[in-house]
């Protein structure tokens, strides 16, 4: 999954605002304790990190 793919998808789940302040302030224990952010910029794949967050934050069917 290209970057651009992951923000459109954390955009149409969080809306455009608080996709932002989620992938930047909420840390994640799945993410070994890292933010949205943190674990982009540690190396993740993203289509790893859109799991997790998937799994974490009852991201809708259409969207995964």
């Amino acid at each position: 999954m290209r970057l651009t793919e992951f923000w459109r998808r954390m955009y149409a789940h969080f809306g455009e605002g608080y996709a932002e302040s989620f992938a930047s302030d909420h840390v994640m224990s799945e993410l070994g304790g890292r933010t949205v952010r943190q674990a982009l910029e540690a190396g993740w794949e993203a289509k790893d990190v859109w799991r997790v967050v998937c799994e974490t934050q009852g991201v809708s069917a259409l969207l995964r």
